[in-house]
């Protein structure tokens, strides 16, 4: 289903968030992302000067580097285009996430790590679509992925991270009832 049809209206502004999630040669994993902030019109900005319409208001890129425990082995991240000069300085910081897990704590881990004026609003906005793509890219659903069924229990004896997750993995709903039935937990 589609969004309904707008108000009148004029397009000033876009965000491009990309996300991909890549398995390495050697076993590591890579999840880029990148966000780009355009204006449909000309501005004049107090630092640069003059920007025509289409021109980058931001154009940053991240990399990090993943073991199959979800565990930052690596961190790159750089600003193509930004409004102020002290924005490329920041990338050092985002060092201090190597060693820390995307999971539960990964919010925590990135506002400790760089939040407020340790990093920059936009490439740590960015580690949070990443999370999600890391999860989607090492947690993919094999064509072989065994499944916890009565008959066999041993196939996935600890609850998968995702069940409870979201509203379709709720662990008293019918996907969790089909896939995961030993997990599944009706409600009272």
């Amino acid at each position: 289903m589609s969004l309904s049809k707008p108000a009148p209206r004029r397009h000033l502004h876009t965000r491009t968030i990309r996300c991909e999630g890549y398995q390495r040669d050697d076993g590591l994993f890579d999840i880029e992302a990148s966000i780009v902030d355009q204006k449909t019109y000309a501005v004049d900005e107090p630092y640069r000067g003059h920007r025509p319409a289409g021109a980058h208001v931001h154009d940053m890129q991240l990399r990090l580097t993943l073991d199959r425990q979800m565990t930052v082995r690596g961190i790159e991240v750089t600003t193509n285009h930004a409004p102020y000069d002290a924005c490329p300085s920041v990338a050092p910081g985002y060092q201090a996430l190597v060693g820390a897990k995307v999971g539960g704590g990964w919010r925590k881990a990135v506002t400790e790590a760089v939040g407020r004026t340790k990093g920059c609003t936009h490439i740590t906005e960015l580690l949070l679509p990443a999370a999600t793509v890391a999860f989607q890219t090492l947690g993919s659903w094999p064509k072989d992925a065994p499944v916890a069924t009565e008959a066999h229990p041993d196939q996935a004896p600890r609850k998968p991270y995702f069940i409870d997750g979201c509203k379709a993995w709720a662990s008293d709903g019918p996907v969790v009832q089909r896939l995961f039935p030993l997990h599944y937990r009706p409600r009272a």
